[in-house]
């Protein structure tokens, strides 16, 4: 075959008789209240919708007062979106308080490895390790009162007070600096500042940073809205969509 020759064309989807179409009604609902998420929108471009909240739950199961995002649902949802032929974007909208690290820099690392056209946006905040999540995308949007929260990594339950456990300490830390500075425009000097920041935050080390700091720190792309963030990815579709084509021809 040759290199430039065309792909075959999607086969159409069968028309649904009304039972279907109820049954396929109902899965949606049930995705959006129970999941939070939209399969795939019905504008122009099929934009599959998935919501951040809460806490990002790892390995251990979160109290059940707590609204939660499972990483192992979301993961294989990814893959699923970016292997789909029938969706053509990823809107990612955040407002979580942040959560397990290795499950939150799994999910970034997935959403940055797309192919697909990518735009997040971060609504009310995009805390802790939250913050790679919001700047994995292509393009990262902030609202303008949204915050989101810079600092030191920590650790709950049994720690031990031995020269490792900070190595250990370090050693992640030093994972989210790099995949932070690397997927937006802030410096690693200024990232590290906020994060070690003691007169910022009363209780505690680090620092609140509102929409319009979030993007002149480098951090986050633009200050923007839903349909901000929709043109956005309606545009990476479209130039996606011209590079194929030139391609293809």
């Amino acid at each position: 075959m040759e290199a430039n020759a065309k792909k075959p064309k999607a086969k159409a989807r069968p028309k649904l008789n009304p039972t279907e179409n109820a049954a396929l009604k109902r899965l949606e609902h049930d995705l959006i209240t129970d999941d939070g998420i939209v399969p795939a929108t019905k504008g122009r471009h099929a934009i599959h919708c998935l919501t951040v909240i809460g806490t990002i739950e790892g390995h251990t199961l979160s109290p059940d007062a707590q609204k939660t995002t499972k990483y192992e649902h979301v993961i294989p949802l990814l893959a699923a979106v970016e292997e789909s032929e029938e969706i053509d974007g990823l809107l990612l909208l955040l407002n979580t308080v942040g959560g397990d690290i290795e499950a939150g820099l799994a999910i970034a690392e997935l959403i940055a490895g797309m192919k697909k056209p990518t735009v997040s946006l971060v609504l009310g905040g995009g805390h802790s390790i939250g913050i790679p999540l919001a700047v994995s995308a292509k393009k990262s949007l902030i609202v303008p009162t949204a915050s989101m929260t810079v600092h030191p990594v920590r650790m709950t339950g049994l720690v031990v007070g031995a020269p490792q456990t900070y190595q250990y300490f370090n050693q992640i830390q030093e994972q989210i600096v790099n995949f932070v500075t690397k997927n937006s425009h802030i410096s690693r000097e200024e990232f590290l500042r906020y994060m070690m920041a003691t007169d910022e935050i009363a209780t505690d080390v680090g620092t609140v940073l509102y929409g319009e700091e979030a993007v002149s720190s480098g951090l986050m792309d633009a200050i923007g809205s839903l349909s901000d963030a929709l043109s956005l990815l309606h545009r990476q579709i479209e130039r996606r969509r011209k590079r194929e084509k030139s391609h293809n021809q």
